[in-house]
């Protein structure tokens, strides 16, 4: 039996691995997040270089989170060669805090020009450093030599220091002084599975990794025969390497199982904070994909990968943490836990509402457009369920309750089963589900946190020079809730009747995700950011451009692509196809056979053939109409505008195609092929 403890994190240089290496002081510095001197980062180095080494590694990389969901960095040795020729190992201080490196090629949105193309990597010393591939990983923040964020790391880190600042001022006000206060997640990580001989066969799957053109198998989901079942042996075996992998890197996968499309899963690691969880999420995401390759499997993180099935989303679960390890979202047993669990959830329904267009773009993307609005995902419409919780609060609040004073009526549950909820509260977090599968948790996370906090700290305001603190509190509470609580909605998501009612609450309903990203230059939320120091109005902008570019060139290139399998591939098997049909009619006409079936199948094909050339050929013209438009939001707009709608109507055809042509002429392997080998 394997040495669990020994294995756990045993490449992760955490707390256990500095005390053995680094002396008392510097420990103590770290542990204790205190400023880092020079001198403490020199001793911090050595220790880190002597753990490395013994692990078997001479490279180390600056590892980093760009403005493209990913993650990069360059490896360097920590080797040269002396004077005298020989090999020495060399890593300093200077090489740990510090770091340089070419952003030209990083998404920008203008920040930087070619001719000012360095970026600066600076040590996040918040997070663990750790060994991966032979290469030791520093975790870094990335900014242009300006110190403008190039990255998703600094925008989160601003964002958990005013959580921080703002949530400390209302608890000292309400006489729970604290020392700290972070923002804590668990995200649930959902993928699919594929065989990669088959993906390969895909030209739809390998450069956009979503299905572009598939008819229906003759099963899909309908049964709910897949969610919960037991594994196959060969998902037993890539569940039990993927788990090794992470364990080894400090990550607890706590939960796994099948999801409800078939061949969909989910993994949910232990909860960590918040800046942690984001780090793990990308090693979880590259594990994922790095273990199904040896699998001979391909993991898909798409949100849509197969239309009419359910999409897969990263549910992120957030929650606040005290020092003392106190939920402040807890509803707790004595009636100063209450008041205080009264007084931050009130926070966040006013910070949810004033902010619906932040959240509704933190989780957009063009690829989480294909998700959002049915298959258990989320609407575009942001609510907050907050089930008999609410009800509750209400009552106490009409029945002379006081806050800080008396109990809080027992609720019966506190836990959340409506699925159609975007933002959930589930017992003592908020489940935010419209996150996407392929997403950073930075995103949605810095918008959270700074929301929050901008909300936290208007209480603080407010009650600053309050007599009696929970009198005023209540009274601020029971207006919040009145003004904002238009935000709660406990029940179907999906239904009519809800998207009118949401209308006519004036709750937002942004369809698209190129519509979403206008919100950024709007002056309450350039505002609201540089209030908070987590965004300046020129990288809010810049964020923007970037997102706009991206979206265009993701929709551009899905058309291009889904034009290429239809004019190149199907087109042609099509024609195959009509020209054996026609043979056999011909064959039957000879033998004075009736051949209507074959004329009458003929002629099907042929219209088929003649109206996918013509749409495809029109997706090709506007695609290159799009590429050619240089403003990055005009582009986006004739993006989401046209070329999706005119995808739609490619696909429609193909679909109709491939339901008429025998399975062995079909050119690619179908969704019944892809879907039921796991």
């Amino acid at each position: 039996m394997k040495n669990i403890r020994k294995d756990f994190a045993r490449n992760v240089f955490d707390r256990a691995k500095m005390k053995k290496y680094l002396p008392p002081k510097v420990y103590l510095a770290v542990t204790k997040n205190k400023a880092m001197s020079e001198e403490i980062a020199e001793e911090f180095a050595k220790g880190l270089k002597k753990w490395a080494m013994a692990q078997g590694v001479t490279r180390f990389m600056h590892w980093f989170q760009p403005l493209n969901n990913f993650t990069a960095g360059k490896r360097d040795s920590l080797c040269s060669v002396n004077g005298k020729g020989d090999a020495i190992v060399k890593f300093r201080g200077k090489e740990l805090t510090k770091g340089e490196g070419d952003a030209s090629s990083f998404p920008s949105g203008g920040i930087r020009q070619t001719f000012e193309a360095r970026g600066v990597t600076t040590w996040d010393s918040l997070s663990q450093a750790f060994v991966k591939d032979g290469c030791l990983f520093i975790p870094t923040t990335f900014c242009s030599f300006t110190g403008e964020a190039l990255d998703k790391k600094t925008p989160l880190l601003r964002s958990c220091d005013v959580l921080n600042k703002q949530s400390l001022r209302l608890l000292q006000l309400a006489g729970c002084a604290r020392k700290s206060v972070v923002s804590v997640v668990g995200a649930e990580q959902e993928y699919f599975l594929i065989d990669k001989e088959k993906f390969l066969r895909r030209a739809d799957l390998v450069f956009t990794g979503r299905t572009l053109v598939g008819a229906q198998p003759p099963k899909g989901q309908e049964f709910f025969d897949h969610y919960y079942r037991p594994p196959n042996q060969k998902t037993l075996d890539f569940w039990q390497e993927v788990n090794d992998e992470l364990w080894k890197l400090g990550i607890v996968a706590k939960t796994e199982h099948k999801e409800v499309a078939p061949n969909q899963f989910e993994l949910a690691p232990c909860y960590a904070s918040v800046n942690i969880a984001c780090d793990q999420n990308q090693i979880v995401m590259h594990t994922l994909q790095s273990v199904a390759d040896k699998f001979g499997l391909v993991c898909l993180l798409h949100e849509k990968p197969f239309a009419k099935l359910n999409g897969s989303g990263k549910h992120n679960n957030w929650s606040l943490l005290t020092d003392r390890n106190e939920n402040l979202f807890e509803q707790g047993n004595t009636p100063l836990e209450q008041a205080r669990f009264v007084l931050f959830l009130a926070c966040v329904l006013r910070a949810v509402d004033l902010n619906q267009d932040l959240l509704r773009f933190a989780v957009a993307s063009a690829s989480n457009d294909c998700r959002l609005g049915g298959f258990e995902a989320p609407p575009q419409t942001v609510s907050v369920f907050l089930g008999d919780v609410y009800t509750s609060l209400q009552n106490a609040l009409s029945n002379n309750w006081q806050m800080g004073k008396d109990l809080l009526p027992k609720t019966v549950d506190c836990t959340d089963r409506n699925r159609t909820s975007p933002f959930a509260f589930t017992g003592n977090k908020f489940e935010f589900r419209t996150v996407g599968s392929s997403a950073s948790l930075a995103d949605c996370n810095t918008v959270l946190n700074t929301i929050v906090a901008d909300s936290v700290a208007f209480f603080a305001d407010s009650l600053s020079n309050s007599q009696d603190f929970w009198k005023d509190a209540q009274k601020l509470v029971r207006e919040v809730l009145e003004k904002h609580g238009k935000i709660v909605f406990n029940g179907n998501n999906y239904s009519e009747s809800w998207q009118q009612q949401a209308q006519s609450r004036g709750l937002l309903n942004v369809s698209n995700a190129f519509l979403s990203a206008k919100c950024l230059s709007d002056e309450k939320n350039t505002t609201l950011f540089e209030r908070n120091g987590v965004f300046t109005h020129r990288e809010l902008l810049a964020l923007q451009q970037i997102f706009w570019e991206n979206y265009a060139d993701t929709v551009c290139l899905e058309s291009n692509v889904t034009a290429d399998i239809c004019l190149k591939q199907i087109v042609p098997t099509m024609q195959k196809h009509l020209a054996t049909v026609l043979e056999i009619a011909l064959k039957k006409q000879r033998l004075n056979q009736n051949n209507a079936n074959e004329k009458a199948q003929a002629e099907e094909i042929s219209q088929l053939i003649e109206l996918l050339q013509q749409r495809a050929t029109l997706l090709l013209q506007q695609r290159n109409e799009c590429k050619a438009i240089s403003d990055a939001c005009n582009k986006a707009q004739f993006a989401a505008d046209t070329l999706i709608s005119s995808m739609a109507q490619v696909r429609e055809i193909a679909d109709k195609a491939e339901n008429v042509c025998p399975k062995e002429l079909w050119p690619m392997p179908t969704y019944g092929e892809l879907l039921f080998s796991l």
